[in-house]
């Protein structure tokens, strides 16, 4: 996972809530295996059915940071969400609120869930909306949102942030211990069955 200290990058204003995750990628992309790929795929149905859908106008074309309503990432558990808007070059998300489930998938793939008050969401989609080449710059370990006047801290669980600070995934967590894993893997019976690595 790419570690995640401060991003600075364009905004993108969908403006609507309850943003399920079949919008975001749906369920006829869900072939994969790999966490790459998905990208392209990234609200199918809107940019396909909706000419004037925001991610279709060009002055939006390379933003990485997505502004979203109420809700963000409702619906069902698919881990696809977070990779497809990751694919798609998002490096953070930002919103009033997110379905947990949403929230807690990104910030195991790097992604940056940032949760504001509607008010500053709000003043971030105007900016954006204004002059779609403001940048927003979002630090993570001073723990702020900052972009066009407005400065405003959110909130993170501890340990999240802290895997995100030093791009430690699930798989990054576990390699920490590695030693002590081969240590461990040494003292075992031998008759006890053995995975061979590579």
């Amino acid at each position: 996972m790419q570690a995640f200290r401060r991003h600075e990058g364009r905004m993108v204003p969908l403006d609507r809530a309850n943003v399920d995750t079949d919008q975001i990628i749906p369920k006829q992309f869900l072939k994969r295996v790999e966490r790459t790929g998905f990208g392209p795929f990234l609200f199918y149905d809107w940019k396909r059915n909706e000419r004037d859908f925001v991610l279709n106008r060009p002055e939006f074309q390379g933003a990485s940071v997505l502004l979203g309503g109420q809700n963000f990432g409702c619906g069902s558990s698919r881990e696809h969400a977070g990779w497809a808007l990751e694919d798609a070059g998002f490096r953070v998300v930002i919103a009033p609120s997110f379905a947990d489930i949403f929230r807690n998938n990104c910030l195991q793939i790097g992604l940056l869930p940032v949760q504001l008050s509607e008010a500053s969401v709000r003043r971030l989609m105007d900016l954006a909306a204004e002059d779609p080449a403001t940048t927003v710059a979002v630090d993570l370990e001073a723990q702020t949102v900052t972009a066009g006047g407005l400065s405003e801290g959110f909130a993170v669980d501890a340990f999240a942030r802290e895997c995100l600070l030093r791009g430690w995934d699930r798989v990054g967590l576990t390699l920490r211990h590695e030693a002590a894993i081969a240590a461990y893997e040494t003292r075992r019976a031998s008759w006890l069955p053995r995975v061979k690595a590579g």
